[in-house]
């Protein structure tokens, strides 16, 4: 197991709202999902994990990412255009899509607890790499389930982020509010439909399942923007920790019978019901600058952090630790993850964003 999948919300405005505690959500859901995918590696039981439904942040960045998007080109992408859309939104989410490759291009090879030979050619890697650095699903290795980018796993999800914005500059944008809801109830009976069909929504990482990444894309991004343009905003003084908790509490919901249904309402009800509490929460100072860090820190964070899962299950089928060992290692794992993360953000993504930013600007001019 996403601007984006993990959007940019732009800096504030004057007559412009900001939004800060979806920057705030957006980095707690980056930090569920890297707890996620290492105690994945441990318990492959999702039923007996405590935060075994971790995998549904990625649908609350899709919802997320509708809001957001919505927000920030609704009014703008007419007059600036598809070329400089497509500018815009490249050079906020690439720099890092090719970071997160060549960083598992080197974790490939460079993994200590790998127990087998590495079985590819240069040639095989060279085609992996590239599919990877260039965003084309590719679905070659077997030892990674067949990923559809098996340098970086969570790149699926950025992937269909991709697809979204396309869709979203080229119809979404004059879509009419009445159309939309039209189009969001027929991607809700798509999602329900898939959700029955398997059983649960877990799934589109692979090739195997490629196309319940759509599903699950199609409803959350629908739905988030659908939330902006109706104005579904909750005010409440609640602050940030209540909307905190109920998307951990959502993220850590059991698994029952039918567990579909209930993956299903937390995509279709609960995470909306976040996006439009997270946008008219109020905040104090503090809780601004906490959630202006965890927003500028997950998308590095989603994007690096899986070349450590790899070497971590490796580290765990080849030492079988014991429950003290793994527990050390796995909070140790998810700090230097995070603290790597925030070097990446403040060392290439924000100073190569800045860089491209003024170079376009400038053949703009």
């Amino acid at each position: 197991m996403t601007h984006s999948v993990f959007p940019d919300v732009p800096a504030p405005q004057p007559a412009r709202q900001h939004f800060p505690a979806l920057d705030g959500l957006r980095g707690v859901a980056a930090l569920a999902v890297v707890v996620f995918h290492f105690m994945e590696m441990v318990v492959g039981n999702y039923s007996q994990l405590f935060i075994g439904h971790g995998w549904l942040a990625v649908d609350f960045f899709f919802c997320l990412s509708g809001f957001v998007i919505g927000y920030a080109y609704d009014d703008r992408i007419g007059s600036m255009g598809l070329s400089k859309f497509a500018r815009v939104r490249l050079i906020r989410l690439h720099p890092m899509v090719v970071f997160g490759s060549v960083l598992g291009l080197i974790a490939l090879y460079a993994d200590p607890f790998r127990a087998t030979p590495l079985n590819l050619s240069p040639g095989q890697v060279s085609l992996i790499f590239l599919a990877s650095v260039f965003l084309i699903p590719y679905p070659a290795m077997q030892e990674r389930s067949f990923c559809l980018f098996s340098l970086n796993s969570p790149a699926w999800s950025l992937f269909w982020e991709y697809i979204a914005n396309i869709v979203y500059a080229l119809f979404l944008c004059r879509l009419g509010r009445r159309a939309l809801v039209v189009a969001t109830v027929i991607a809700a009976a798509i999602l329900c439909a898939v959700g029955y069909t398997k059983g649960n929504l877990w799934a589109g990482f692979n090739g195997e399942t490629f196309w319940v990444g759509a599903a699950r894309v199609n409803f959350s991004f629908l739905a988030g923007l659908l939330v902006y343009r109706s104005g579904f905003l909750i005010k409440t003084r609640l602050g940030f920790t209540a909307p905190a908790v109920l998307l951990v509490l959502a993220l850590m919901s059991p698994y029952a019978t039918g567990g579909w249904i209930r993956e299903a309402v937390v995509i279709m009800v609960v995470f909306p019901v976040l996006v439009m509490l997270g946008a008219g929460v109020t905040l104090n100072e503090r809780s601004k600058r906490f959630c202006k860090l965890a927003g500028d820190i997950s998308y590095p964070l989603y994007t690096t952090h899986y070349a450590v899962i790899y070497a971590f299950g490796n580290y765990v089928d080849t030492r079988h630790p014991g429950t003290a060992e793994l527990s050390l290692v796995i909070v140790g794992g998810v700090i230097l993850t995070v603290a790597f993360a925030y070097v990446v953000m403040r060392c290439y993504d924000i100073p190569l964003r800045s860089y491209l930013s003024r170079l376009t600007q400038k053949r703009e001019s």
